[in-house]
C-alpha cells in the first residue's frame, strides 16, 4: 500500500520560499502570477494492513509541523509489479 501526505502552510502564513519563486517566474517573463505556496509531498511505502489513521499520527507527529501547516493524506493499493 501507498500513501502520500502533501503538507501544505496554512493560510495566512508568509511562505517566503514561494514570493522567491513568483519573483524569479516574473522576471523570467511570466506574466499573470498570482501568489505562489511551497509545499512537500511525502510517499510512504506501507504494510497492506496499515490503517488510515497510522498515517494521520505520522503526519501530525513528524512529517507536518500542525502550528504552521495543514496535511492531507491519499492512500492507494500499490500497482502491481510489471514482469
Amino acid at each position: 500500500m501507498k500513501a502520500r501526505v502533501t503538507v501544505s502552510l496554512k493560510p495566512g502564513v508568509l511562505d517566503p520560499q514561494g514570493r522567491a519563486i513568483r519573483h524569479a517566474l516574473e522576471s523570467l517573463g511570466f506574466a499573470g502570477v498570482g501568489e505562489v505556496r511551497v509545499g512537500k509531498v511525502i510517499e510512504l511505502e506501507l504494510a497492506p494492513d496499515t490503517p488510515r489513521e497510522t498515517v494521520e499520527e505520522m503526519a501530525r507527529r513528524l512529517l507536518a509541523n500542525p502550528v504552521i501547516e495543514s496535511f492531507r493524506v491519499d492512500m492507494a493499493d500499490a500497482p502491481a509489479e510489471a514482469p
